[in-house]
């Protein structure tokens, strides 16, 4: 019976999940199982976790004369509420039909991605569409903090003047401090090796359609993270608003 739980679990989250998350899974099920053991049960049936290595293209041009704003962020990475400080960045996705590039806006109180744009050309409309996405999806008072890197999209003058409308604070990267914008850098690597890295997109509709699915549905909705005490973002999200009813 443990090991058709360990099989259901590592099926359900299509390989994703290694012996610490089906561990959790399991123990909130009432087995009462050690990491080491279920590792090994997981060996035994061959399973492995389908985490692919990483490569790198760069994403970001700042080599620029328009303005830079300061780090205020400051690698404060924990925030008490939702919508407080919000983080963004581009990275790219490969198509056999053609490069693609996907922009991110995480929140990093609940790690939810608020607002995403997925597009063929690495552009300011690429990040716009994402800014905005966000923005109409989670209405921020105003005074929310809004990090990025140094890139030529978000220093440009239609993005400054997007975020002066939403009433945010601009906030960017030291240069060449991949470390400020750790968390978004840290989901897009995730959604690489566990998901992009492991599927070969033959389309760019196939790209956006199997992205949606991963962000929206298992990223935000059932992905269990270790920083919000192994729930998904959404349900730690949940939590402030029965605090608020």
């Amino acid at each position: 019976m443990l090991l058709r739980r360990i099989t259901y679990h590592f099926n359900d989250t299509e390989g994703r999940y290694g012996s610490p998350k089906i561990t959790i899974l399991l123990q909130r099920e009432g087995h009462q199982v050690s990491e080491r053991t279920i590792g090994k049960y997981m060996r035994e049936l061959g399973l492995r976790s389908c985490v692919a290595k990483q490569f790198r293209v760069n994403t970001t041009d700042s080599k620029h004369d328009l303005p830079i704003a300061p780090n205020l962020l400051n690698q404060q990475f924990s925030t008490a509420k939702p919508n407080q400080t919000w983080v963004t960045d581009i990275t790219y996705i490969p198509c056999r039909e053609g490069r693609m590039y996907l922009a991110s806006v995480l929140d990093l109180c609940t790690r939810e991605i608020v607002g995403w744009r997925l597009s063929d050309r690495m552009t300011t409309d690429l990040v716009l569409g994402a800014l905005d996405n966000a923005y109409h999806a989670k209405r921020p008072k105003k005074g929310l903090i809004h990090h990025s890197d140094r890139g030529s999209q978000y220093a440009s003058a239609d993005y400054r003047k997007r975020l002066v409308k939403y009433r945010m604070k601009a906030s960017m990267s030291r240069k060449g401090n991949c470390y400020d914008n750790a968390c978004i850098e840290s989901f897009h690597s995730l959604l690489k090796k566990e998901f992009v890295y492991c599927t070969k997109f033959k389309t760019k509709k196939q790209a956006y359609d199997e992205i949606y699915q991963y962000i929206e549905f298992f990223y935000n909705r059932k992905r269990i993270h270790s920083t919000l005490g192994y729930v998904s973002p959404v349900q730690f999200a949940a939590r402030f608003k029965r605090k608020v009813a």
